[in-house]
């Protein structure tokens, strides 16, 4: 392929790795900048390796000298320098080599890196180590058993059985798998656990001369990136790379080992933020990828606590203290998991690495939605206890308005009125509330409580809660309220009806009057309103009839009609004017009816009163005259009760009458009453010079009063009919049932006499 220079001189890899595939990189570990392989390093000529395998001894040339060899399927790549020849077994590929005249030689399956300077030889046996060897410039060896390690060397030839390492000058070996160390220099090869682009091993340049490898080795790199297949050495005058080399039969190496979180090293910024965010997932998962298993415990530990304190979620929540200590905690862990695993070593894949910083930011998600959903179901709670609340409040009113039913509405009313307020403030001010919802039902029955009296038939009883809740529109809204109150305005004007009709059968009918003016001024067009007047009017007529019969208590009877007239007198809204002169037609009957009834009870004391009242109120009725006599009658017989035995007559008696003259000898004035077959009074004044007499006086044999000139004593002449008298003289300002003050006596009148009476007053002992 001399003379062709293809576009890309690489070989096609299999797998490109990243160029940070291990986490355990160092600042030396960066690679340097990948050789142009589409052209030729510095300080040579030479052509573009195809980079395929070659047969067995197969070599290949340069334009300065010849390849180095390398055992079967390795791959030399050019090295820079003087010229030299090399060999290599069945199947291997040689590179031409810049370097002196002393060729190189690897293993089978190693890859042999150019090596920049003088000749010199070196090999290393398997598995060996070779010790550098000393400086100078003459050829130098060094072997070791596969698997070791080449130490770097300076100009000279040194050879040691453990390490081999590149001379200054000459030729290098390395049996299969060995590691060969970087040499000495300011350049830096690749890390030793980046990949080769293609499989195989990477081969080390000594600091002149060609070298070998065998297969799946690390040599030293040279200036340049010595890491992929073909790799050029460094410029002439440069130093060659010091990045050591890993050795191993056509496979991988392994990463160099160092324990999660330990140790310095490169600061790695996002495996420091995968950390912190792992600590945030409130698992303590960064310290679990650090192994730091106590602290990943207390992390456990402390979300534990918190989910025993926040579960479930209730209206009270999670106390404050509780919330900020444990934000603190996991605030700490993160900086903390940051702080440890910034330069800490820990081994990823590929997949991994690209795939643990993303999951660590969705592992965010848990706590988040965790709180999120911790949040909503404590809303909920609180919501519920706010319901809750409500709902109780609500069953506290409806508790208040059973407790008023069956008891009087002025004593219950306290309660009503609080549990209504309770209502009000419950629709208004918690609208959405289940409680509120609640509030027509609980209306309903609050109506129906309060207005039980009405359903029970107790109409006085249900007026005033029937009014309350008639005027409840007037303080709560009506809207809340509907159509209820206008329900109650039929049961009140019945009520009112009810009340007062039933009045009207007592003598307490003032109540009546006002049910009934309430009545007529609030419910004007009802139908109560008619029957009212009728209940009145029959209830006058009623009574006023009952006056005439003699099996009622006939006073009783008077003194109702009495009541009743009052309201149809008071009751102005009804049309009762004929009512009410049929009232006092009555009362006038019943008066006189319940006087004569008390005489004939021989209750004389109320019968004098009843007819005394009859005679001041009606003084032109048609009974007067007889009341008066009865008046009369009744006081006689207080005194002296044989007198009650008959009612004195209505009427005046016809025949002959006879004269009886009555003086007074006495200092005051008297009245004298008489009762017979005529009743009748007549008063004198007093006698001037007159005395009472003494007790004694009237003992004396021939006592006589009145026994001065007639002229000296006043008179009084009356006319009786024949008959028997009870009279009562009753001084002057005097009760008549005074004892003292009064003298009863009897008197017979027989037709054809005429008498004299001669009234005196005696004091001292009996």
């Amino acid at each position: 392929m001399a003379g062709e220079e293809p576009n890309d001189a690489r070989p096609r890899q299999d797998a490109e790795a990243p160029q940070d595939a291990r986490p355990d990189r160092g600042p030396q570990d960066a690679p340097p900048p990948g050789p142009d392989l589409a052209k030729p390093p510095s300080g040579g000529t030479g052509e573009t390796i195809m980079m395929r395998p070659r047969r067995a001894g197969d070599g290949g040339t340069n334009a300065a000298g010849s390849g180095a060899g390398g055992a079967a399927g390795a791959f030399g790549p050019p090295a820079p320098g003087d010229g030299g020849t090399g060999s290599a077994p069945a199947g291997a590929s040689g590179s031409p080599a810049t370097g002196g005249p002393t060729p190189g030689r690897g293993a089978a399956g190693a890859f042999g890196p150019p090596a920049p300077g003088g000749g010199g030889s070196g090999q290393v046996r398997a598995g060996g180590f070779g010790p550098p060897p000393g400086a100078g410039d003459g050829p130098g060896a060094t072997v070791g058993d596969a698997g070791g390690f080449g130490a770097p060397a300076g100009s000279g030839t040194g050879s040691a059985p453990g390490v081999g390492a590149p001379a200054a000058a000459g030729t290098d070996a390395s049996a299969t798998g060995s590691f060969r160390l970087p040499a000495p220099g300011p350049a830096q090869g690749p890390a030793p656990w980046e990949a080769p682009q293609n499989g195989g091993s990477h081969g080390a340049t000594a600091a002149a001369g060609p070298g070998a490898t065998s297969g799946g080795g690390f040599g030293p790199p040279t200036e340049g990136y010595g890491g992929g297949y073909g790799g050029y050495g460094p410029a002439p005058g440069q130093a060659p790379a010091a990045a050591p080399g890993w050795a191993g039969a056509g496979t991988l190496p392994p990463p160099p080992t160092a324990p999660p979180g330990g140790g310095g090293g490169e600061a790695r910024p996002l495996q420091a933020a995968l950390i912190a965010l792992l600590n945030l997932s409130c698992l303590g998962l960064g310290y679990v990828v650090l192994r730091q298993w106590l602290f990943a415990a207390l992390c456990w530990a402390a979300t534990a606590g918190l989910l025993v304190t926040a579960l479930p979620a209730d209206a009270d929540g999670v106390p404050q203290g509780v919330l900020v200590g444990y934000g603190v905690f996991l605030l700490a862990a993160a900086a903390d998991g940051a702080r440890r695993g910034l330069r800490a070593r820990i081994t990823f894949g590929a997949t991994v690495r690209r795939l643990a910083l993303p999951l660590a930011v969705l592992l965010l998600a848990a706590p988040v939605g965790g709180a999120v959903a911790w949040a909503g179901a404590h809303e909920d709670a609180r919501e519920e206890a706010r319901q809750q609340a409500l709902l109780a409040r609500l069953a506290d009113a409806d508790a208040l308005v059973k407790s008023g039913v069956g008891t009087d509405f002025a004593t219950a009313e306290p309660s009503y009125r609080r549990a209504l307020t309770t209502y009000q403030e419950l629709a208004r001010d918690h609208a959405g509330s289940r409680a509120a919802k609640l509030v027509p039902a609980s209306l309903d029955a609050y109506y129906e409580a309060v207005s039980a009296p009405y359903d029970e038939k107790k109409y006085c009883a249900a007026i005033l809660p029937l009014k309350h809740l008639r005027s409840l529109p007037g303080t709560v809204d009506k809207a809340l309220l509907g159509d209820r109150p206008a329900g109650t305005d039929e049961p009140l004007a019945h009520s009112l009806y009810e009340c007062g009709a039933g009045a009207l059968s007592g003598t307490a009918t003032a109540a009546a009057t006002d049910h009934f003016n309430d009545l007529t001024a609030t419910f004007p067009q009802s139908p109560y309103v008619g029957k009212a007047t009728t209940a009145v009017r029959d209830a006058i007529r009623a009574k006023a009839a009952a006056v005439a019969d003699t099996s009622v208590d006939r006073c009783a009877t008077t003194e109702e009609l009495r009541a009743l007239r009052t309201v149809a007198t008071g009751a102005t809204g009804l049309s009762l004017a004929g009512a009410r002169a049929d009232a006092d037609r009555g009362v006038r009957k019943g008066v006189f009816a319940c006087g004569t009834d008390q005489f004939g009870d021989e209750e004389f004391t109320k019968a004098v009163e009843t007819m005394n009242q009859y005679v001041k109120d009606y003084p032109d009725g048609e009974s007067v005259d007889h009341a008066r006599s009865i008046a009369i009658a009744a006081q006689i017989a207080a005194e002296e009760p044989e007198a009650g035995k008959k009612l004195p007559p209505a009427t005046v008696p016809g025949g002959a009458r006879m004269t009886m003259v009555v003086s007074n000898d006495a200092d005051d004035e008297v009245e004298l009453l008489y009762t017979g077959p005529v009743t009748g009074k007549i008063t004198l004044k007093a006698c001037g010079g007159c005395r009472s007499y003494e007790r004694l006086d009237t003992l004396r044999p021939g006592f006589k009063p009145c026994s001065g000139p007639s002229s000296k004593y006043p008179k009084v002449t009356i006319q009786l009919p024949a008959g028997k008298y009870h009279l009562l003289q009753k001084r002057a300002g005097t009760g008549f049932s005074t004892a003292g003050d009064t003298k009863s006596s009897k008197a017979t009148i027989e037709p054809g006499y005429s008498y004299t009476n001669c009234l005196y007053v005696t004091k001292g002992l009996y």
